[in-house]
Protein backbone atom coordinates (compact mmCIF):
# COMPACT_ATOMS: atom_id res chain seq x y z
CA UNK A 1 0.00 0.00 0.00
CA UNK A 2 1.36 3.37 -1.01
CA UNK A 3 2.43 5.80 1.38
CA UNK A 4 -0.30 8.30 1.01
CA UNK A 5 -3.12 5.49 0.75
CA UNK A 6 -1.62 4.87 4.08
CA UNK A 7 -2.30 8.03 5.40
CA UNK A 8 -5.45 8.37 3.73
CA UNK A 9 -6.91 5.57 5.16
CA UNK A 10 -6.22 6.28 8.40
CA UNK A 11 -6.94 9.83 8.80
CA UNK A 12 -10.31 9.51 7.23
CA UNK A 13 -11.17 6.61 9.59
CA UNK A 14 -10.10 8.28 12.46
CA UNK A 15 -12.14 11.21 11.38
CA UNK A 16 -15.08 9.38 10.81
CA UNK A 17 -15.12 6.60 13.30
CA UNK A 18 -13.04 8.43 16.40
CA UNK A 19 -12.03 4.91 17.31
CA UNK A 20 -7.94 3.94 18.43
CA UNK A 21 -5.71 3.74 16.18
CA UNK A 22 -5.23 0.43 13.66
CA UNK A 23 -1.86 -1.51 14.67
CA UNK A 24 -1.92 -2.88 11.01
CA UNK A 25 -1.44 0.20 9.18
CA UNK A 26 0.74 2.01 11.90
CA UNK A 27 2.86 4.51 10.36
CA UNK A 28 6.54 5.70 11.66
CA UNK A 29 7.81 9.72 11.76
CA UNK A 30 11.23 10.11 12.52
CA UNK A 31 12.32 13.85 13.62
CA UNK A 32 15.65 15.80 13.85
CA UNK A 33 14.93 18.56 15.98
CA UNK A 34 16.45 21.27 18.30
CA UNK A 35 15.10 19.60 21.31
CA UNK A 36 11.79 18.29 22.93
CA UNK A 37 13.06 17.31 26.74
CA UNK A 38 13.82 20.66 27.56
CA UNK A 39 11.81 23.34 27.21
CA UNK A 40 14.44 25.95 28.68
CA UNK A 41 14.88 29.28 26.54
CA UNK A 42 13.09 27.91 23.79
CA UNK A 43 9.81 27.31 21.90
CA UNK A 44 10.26 24.11 20.19
CA UNK A 45 9.58 21.54 22.96
CA UNK A 46 6.33 22.38 24.21
CA UNK A 47 5.31 22.81 20.37
CA UNK A 48 6.84 19.08 19.78
CA UNK A 49 5.24 17.50 22.97
CA UNK A 50 2.22 18.53 21.65
CA UNK A 51 2.24 17.41 18.49
CA UNK A 52 3.85 14.01 19.09
CA UNK A 53 0.94 13.54 21.29
CA UNK A 54 -1.66 14.16 18.85
CA UNK A 55 0.49 12.17 16.15
CA UNK A 56 0.72 9.06 18.79
CA UNK A 57 -3.26 8.74 18.80
CA UNK A 58 -3.68 8.72 15.81
CA UNK A 59 -1.39 6.10 14.82
CA UNK A 60 1.62 7.34 14.13
CA UNK A 61 4.71 6.02 16.25
CA UNK A 62 7.18 8.76 17.08
CA UNK A 63 11.37 8.37 16.94
CA UNK A 64 12.74 12.09 18.13
CA UNK A 65 16.58 12.37 17.87
CA UNK A 66 18.14 15.10 20.02
CA UNK A 67 21.66 15.98 20.44
CA UNK A 68 22.36 15.80 24.60
CA UNK A 69 23.95 19.18 24.99
CA UNK A 70 24.49 20.15 28.63
CA UNK A 71 22.62 23.50 28.97
CA UNK A 72 19.37 21.16 27.85
CA UNK A 73 20.59 18.23 29.96
CA UNK A 74 20.69 20.43 33.60
CA UNK A 75 17.21 21.77 32.74
CA UNK A 76 15.14 18.84 31.49
CA UNK A 77 11.10 19.26 32.09
CA UNK A 78 9.97 16.07 30.53
CA UNK A 79 9.64 12.63 31.92
CA UNK A 80 9.07 11.09 28.40
CA UNK A 81 7.45 11.82 25.28
CA UNK A 82 4.69 9.57 23.24
CA UNK A 83 7.14 7.56 21.17
CA UNK A 84 11.00 7.27 21.88
CA UNK A 85 12.99 9.92 22.57
CA UNK A 86 17.30 9.12 20.86
CA UNK A 87 19.91 11.94 22.73
CA UNK A 88 23.21 11.43 21.31
CA UNK A 89 26.04 13.36 21.80
CA UNK A 90 27.22 13.25 18.48
CA UNK A 91 25.98 12.78 15.17
CA UNK A 92 29.52 10.19 14.47
CA UNK A 93 27.97 8.26 16.80
CA UNK A 94 24.16 8.62 16.09
CA UNK A 95 24.34 8.33 12.30
CA UNK A 96 23.91 4.80 12.09
CA UNK A 97 21.27 4.35 13.92
CA UNK A 98 19.90 7.49 12.38
CA UNK A 99 20.40 6.13 8.90
CA UNK A 100 18.67 2.69 10.08
CA UNK A 101 15.67 4.57 11.14
CA UNK A 102 15.59 7.12 8.28
CA UNK A 103 15.06 3.91 5.60
CA UNK A 104 12.38 1.95 8.08
CA UNK A 105 10.23 5.50 8.58
CA UNK A 106 7.11 7.17 6.20
CA UNK A 107 8.26 10.52 6.88
CA UNK A 108 11.05 12.11 8.11
CA UNK A 109 11.22 15.37 9.50
CA UNK A 110 14.30 17.84 10.40
CA UNK A 111 13.65 21.02 11.96
CA UNK A 112 15.33 24.44 12.16
CA UNK A 113 18.05 24.89 14.72
CA UNK A 114 18.55 21.16 14.97
CA UNK A 115 22.33 21.04 15.87
CA UNK A 116 22.52 18.35 13.12
CA UNK A 117 20.28 19.49 10.54
CA UNK A 118 22.14 19.36 7.29
CA UNK A 119 23.45 16.19 8.04
CA UNK A 120 20.28 14.69 8.98
CA UNK A 121 18.91 16.56 5.95
CA UNK A 122 21.06 14.55 3.77
CA UNK A 123 19.83 11.23 5.22
CA UNK A 124 15.69 12.74 5.08
CA UNK A 125 16.10 13.50 1.10
CA UNK A 126 18.51 10.56 0.08
CA UNK A 127 17.04 7.70 2.55
CA UNK A 128 12.97 8.08 3.15
CA UNK A 129 9.83 7.52 1.39
CA UNK A 130 9.06 11.37 2.06
CA UNK A 131 11.26 14.15 3.96
CA UNK A 132 10.08 17.44 5.19
CA UNK A 133 11.71 20.25 6.74
CA UNK A 134 9.74 22.71 9.28
CA UNK A 135 10.81 25.63 9.62
CA UNK A 136 10.08 26.70 13.14
CA UNK A 137 11.98 29.47 12.41
CA UNK A 138 10.80 31.09 9.20
CA UNK A 139 11.13 34.85 9.90
CA UNK A 140 14.90 34.23 11.51
CA UNK A 141 15.28 32.34 8.74
CA UNK A 142 14.83 35.14 6.06
CA UNK A 143 16.33 37.71 8.02
CA UNK A 144 19.48 36.00 7.81
CA UNK A 145 19.36 35.62 4.01
CA UNK A 146 18.74 39.48 3.85
CA UNK A 147 22.21 40.25 5.42
CA UNK A 148 23.69 37.75 3.52
CA UNK A 149 23.86 35.04 5.98
CA UNK A 150 22.86 31.29 5.40
CA UNK A 151 21.26 29.69 8.79
CA UNK A 152 23.80 26.74 10.00
CA UNK A 153 20.54 24.64 9.43
CA UNK A 154 20.29 25.47 5.92
CA UNK A 155 22.65 23.70 3.56
CA UNK A 156 24.34 24.45 0.02
CA UNK A 157 20.96 23.56 -1.65
CA UNK A 158 18.84 25.23 0.73
CA UNK A 159 15.61 23.24 0.83
CA UNK A 160 15.32 22.39 -3.12
CA UNK A 161 15.04 18.55 -2.10
CA UNK A 162 12.86 18.27 0.57
CA UNK A 163 9.74 16.55 -0.87
CA UNK A 164 7.50 19.25 2.01
CA UNK A 165 8.64 22.71 3.45
CA UNK A 166 6.51 23.26 6.81
CA UNK A 167 6.75 26.64 8.38
CA UNK A 168 5.48 27.97 11.30
CA UNK A 169 4.44 31.47 9.29
CA UNK A 170 2.17 31.81 7.01
CA UNK A 171 1.59 34.79 4.29
CA UNK A 172 4.53 36.09 2.67
CA UNK A 173 7.06 33.41 4.11
CA UNK A 174 5.94 30.89 1.93
CA UNK A 175 6.78 32.35 -1.16
CA UNK A 176 10.31 33.66 -0.02
CA UNK A 177 10.87 30.05 0.76
CA UNK A 178 10.63 29.21 -2.67
CA UNK A 179 12.34 31.61 -4.28
CA UNK A 180 15.00 32.22 -2.04
CA UNK A 181 15.11 28.76 -0.83
CA UNK A 182 14.27 26.48 -3.65
CA UNK A 183 11.25 25.11 -1.65
CA UNK A 184 9.06 23.01 -3.68
CA UNK A 185 6.54 22.83 -1.88
CA UNK A 186 5.81 25.32 1.28
CA UNK A 187 2.57 25.19 4.02
CA UNK A 188 1.97 26.81 7.44
CA UNK A 189 1.64 24.66 10.10
CA UNK A 190 1.42 26.97 12.87
CA UNK A 191 1.39 27.18 16.75
CA UNK A 192 -0.73 25.25 18.22
CA UNK A 193 -1.80 24.34 22.29
CA UNK A 194 -2.15 20.90 24.24
CA UNK A 195 -5.63 21.48 26.51
CA UNK A 196 -4.44 18.49 28.66
CA UNK A 197 -1.12 20.52 29.75
CA UNK A 198 -2.62 24.41 29.53
CA UNK A 199 -6.16 24.81 30.77
CA UNK A 200 -7.23 26.97 33.55
CA UNK A 201 -6.15 26.06 36.52
CA UNK A 202 -5.50 27.73 40.92
CA UNK A 203 -3.82 30.53 41.12
CA UNK A 204 -1.04 31.17 42.89
CA UNK A 205 -0.15 33.78 45.03
CA UNK A 206 3.85 33.95 43.86
CA UNK A 207 2.43 34.67 40.51
CA UNK A 208 0.05 36.84 41.22
CA UNK A 209 -0.08 40.08 39.88
CA UNK A 210 -2.60 42.79 37.40
CA UNK A 211 -0.25 41.86 34.15
CA UNK A 212 2.16 39.16 33.33
CA UNK A 213 4.56 38.53 30.67
CA UNK A 214 5.58 35.17 29.87
CA UNK A 215 8.81 34.89 27.36
CA UNK A 216 12.65 34.26 27.38
CA UNK A 217 14.29 37.18 27.04
CA UNK A 218 15.00 38.38 23.74
CA UNK A 219 16.92 41.80 22.23
CA UNK A 220 14.15 42.06 19.60
CA UNK A 221 11.66 42.63 21.91
CA UNK A 222 12.85 44.39 24.58
CA UNK A 223 11.88 47.69 22.86
CA UNK A 224 8.39 46.65 22.86
CA UNK A 225 8.08 45.07 25.97
CA UNK A 226 9.54 48.11 27.22
CA UNK A 227 6.76 50.05 25.93
CA UNK A 228 4.17 47.91 26.56
CA UNK A 229 5.04 46.54 30.17
CA UNK A 230 7.62 48.17 31.41
CA UNK A 231 6.45 51.97 30.63
CA UNK A 232 2.76 50.43 32.51
CA UNK A 233 4.20 49.16 35.56
CA UNK A 234 6.08 52.59 36.22
CA UNK A 235 2.83 54.57 35.26
CA UNK A 236 0.82 52.04 37.72
CA UNK A 237 3.43 52.11 40.81
CA UNK A 238 0.33 49.99 42.79
CA UNK A 239 -0.34 47.68 40.59
CA UNK A 240 1.54 44.41 40.52
CA UNK A 241 3.54 43.39 37.38
CA UNK A 242 5.85 39.97 36.88
CA UNK A 243 7.47 38.68 34.15
CA UNK A 244 8.24 34.94 33.93
CA UNK A 245 11.18 33.50 31.89
CA UNK A 246 14.78 32.65 31.41
CA UNK A 247 17.85 34.64 29.78
CA UNK A 248 17.14 38.35 31.49
CA UNK A 249 20.36 40.12 31.92
CA UNK A 250 20.82 42.26 35.38
CA UNK A 251 20.80 45.43 33.18
CA UNK A 252 16.93 44.52 32.84
CA UNK A 253 15.47 47.89 33.69
CA UNK A 254 13.01 46.21 36.59
CA UNK A 255 11.12 48.69 38.54
CA UNK A 256 9.64 47.89 42.76
CA UNK A 257 6.25 46.72 41.16
CA UNK A 258 8.03 44.31 38.60
CA UNK A 259 8.15 41.16 40.13
CA UNK A 260 10.42 37.92 38.38
CA UNK A 261 10.37 34.29 38.40
CA UNK A 262 12.65 32.14 36.90
CA UNK A 263 11.79 29.50 34.11
CA UNK A 264 9.08 27.59 34.57
CA UNK A 265 7.98 24.46 33.23
CA UNK A 266 5.20 23.83 31.09
CA UNK A 267 3.18 22.29 34.09
CA UNK A 268 3.65 25.77 36.02
CA UNK A 269 2.38 28.00 32.84
CA UNK A 270 -1.27 27.48 33.48
CA UNK A 271 -0.67 28.42 36.98
CA UNK A 272 1.32 31.59 36.37
CA UNK A 273 -1.28 32.26 33.22
CA UNK A 274 -4.07 32.22 35.83
CA UNK A 275 -3.10 34.38 38.23
CA UNK A 276 -2.95 37.54 36.58
CA UNK A 277 -5.96 39.20 35.88
CA UNK A 278 -4.12 40.34 31.96
CA UNK A 279 -1.18 38.66 30.18
CA UNK A 280 0.38 40.60 27.86
CA UNK A 281 2.13 38.87 24.59
CA UNK A 282 5.17 40.18 22.89
CA UNK A 283 6.40 38.90 19.19
CA UNK A 284 9.39 39.32 18.40
CA UNK A 285 10.50 41.61 15.55
CA UNK A 286 11.08 39.53 12.95
CA UNK A 287 8.10 37.68 13.40
CA UNK A 288 5.68 40.96 14.11
CA UNK A 289 7.29 42.13 10.86
CA UNK A 290 6.48 39.20 8.56
CA UNK A 291 2.97 38.33 10.19
CA UNK A 292 1.08 35.28 10.75
CA UNK A 293 3.26 33.97 13.11
CA UNK A 294 1.27 33.63 16.50
CA UNK A 295 3.87 31.89 18.96
CA UNK A 296 2.65 29.21 20.90
CA UNK A 297 2.69 31.15 24.55
CA UNK A 298 -0.42 33.13 22.88
CA UNK A 299 -2.14 30.11 22.61
CA UNK A 300 -1.07 28.48 25.50
CA UNK A 301 -2.15 31.72 27.63
CA UNK A 302 -5.87 31.60 25.69
CA UNK A 303 -6.40 27.86 26.85
CA UNK A 304 -5.96 28.82 30.27
CA UNK A 305 -8.54 31.14 30.05
CA UNK A 306 -6.55 35.07 31.27
CA UNK A 307 -7.61 38.02 28.85
CA UNK A 308 -4.51 38.76 26.93
CA UNK A 309 -3.79 42.22 25.29
CA UNK A 310 -0.82 41.48 22.69
CA UNK A 311 0.93 43.83 20.22
CA UNK A 312 0.00 44.28 17.03
CA UNK A 313 1.14 42.19 13.53
CA UNK A 314 0.19 41.52 10.57
CA UNK A 315 -1.93 38.56 9.92
CA UNK A 316 -3.51 38.26 14.13
CA UNK A 317 -6.97 38.73 13.14
CA UNK A 318 -6.81 35.39 11.42
CA UNK A 319 -6.18 33.57 14.60
CA UNK A 320 -8.25 35.68 17.34
CA UNK A 321 -11.12 38.88 16.43
CA UNK A 322 -9.50 42.04 17.94
CA UNK A 323 -11.88 43.69 20.84
CA UNK A 324 -13.70 40.05 21.25
CA UNK A 325 -11.04 37.42 21.78
CA UNK A 326 -8.15 39.64 22.09
CA UNK A 327 -6.87 42.92 23.23
CA UNK A 328 -4.20 44.83 20.48
CA UNK A 329 -2.02 47.44 22.13
CA UNK A 330 -0.20 50.09 19.67
CA UNK A 331 1.20 52.11 23.01
CA UNK A 332 1.45 52.18 27.03
CA UNK A 333 -2.08 53.65 26.71
CA UNK A 334 -3.99 50.99 25.20
CA UNK A 335 -2.42 48.96 28.28
CA UNK A 336 -3.77 50.23 30.79
CA UNK A 337 -6.77 50.85 28.88
CA UNK A 338 -6.97 46.97 29.24
CA UNK A 339 -6.12 47.12 32.30
CA UNK A 340 -9.38 49.16 33.25
CA UNK A 341 -11.27 47.26 31.90
CA UNK A 342 -13.96 45.61 34.25
CA UNK A 343 -13.39 42.17 35.45
CA UNK A 344 -16.83 41.03 33.99
CA UNK A 345 -15.47 42.41 30.65
CA UNK A 346 -12.53 40.61 30.62
CA UNK A 347 -13.88 37.34 31.48
CA UNK A 348 -16.07 37.74 28.67
CA UNK A 349 -12.94 38.29 26.23
CA UNK A 350 -10.92 35.45 28.01
CA UNK A 351 -13.63 33.13 27.45
CA UNK A 352 -14.35 33.59 23.92
CA UNK A 353 -10.52 33.47 23.06
CA UNK A 354 -10.13 29.71 24.76
CA UNK A 355 -13.45 28.65 22.95
CA UNK A 356 -11.88 30.14 19.52
CA UNK A 357 -8.20 27.89 20.46
CA UNK A 358 -10.27 24.80 21.71
CA UNK A 359 -12.16 24.83 18.14
CA UNK A 360 -9.37 25.78 15.81
CA UNK A 361 -5.94 25.76 17.21
CA UNK A 362 -5.04 22.63 19.28
CA UNK A 363 -2.04 20.10 18.85
CA UNK A 364 -5.07 17.90 17.67
CA UNK A 365 -5.68 19.92 14.61
CA UNK A 366 -2.42 20.68 13.77
CA UNK A 367 -1.96 16.58 13.34
CA UNK A 368 -4.88 16.29 11.27
CA UNK A 369 -3.44 19.42 9.28
CA UNK A 370 0.16 17.42 8.71
CA UNK A 371 -1.52 14.29 7.93
CA UNK A 372 -3.86 16.21 5.26
CA UNK A 373 -0.21 17.45 3.86
CA UNK A 374 1.48 14.53 3.82
CA UNK A 375 -0.96 12.71 2.08
CA UNK A 376 -1.28 15.48 -0.48
CA UNK A 377 2.64 15.79 -0.47
CA UNK A 378 2.77 11.81 -0.97
CA UNK A 379 0.20 12.36 -3.87
CA UNK A 380 1.82 15.44 -5.25
CA UNK A 381 -0.87 17.55 -4.71
CA UNK A 382 -0.21 21.37 -4.87
CA UNK A 383 0.42 22.96 -1.42
CA UNK A 384 -2.35 25.42 -0.10
CA UNK A 385 -0.51 28.52 1.25
CA UNK A 386 -2.43 30.81 3.43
Amino acid sequence: MSLSCRIDLEFHRLSLTRKAPDPAISMKILIFGLTISSSWGNGHATLWRGLTSALARRGWRIVFFERDVPYYAETRDCDGIDGELVLYESWAEAQPRARREAREADVVIVTSYCPDAIEAAELATNESQLSIFYDLDTPVTLASLECGETPFYIGPRGLADFDLVLSYTGGAALGELSSQLGARRAAPLYGHVDPAVHAPAEPRAAFAGDLSYLGTYAADRQETLQALFIEAARRRPHARFIIGGALYPKEFPWTENVYFVRHLPPCDHPAFFSSSRLTLNVTRRAMAQMGWCPSGRLFEAAACGVPIVSDIWPGIEDFFEPGSEILLARDCEDVLAALDRSPEELARIAARARARVLAQHTSDHRAAELEALLAATARREPAEAS
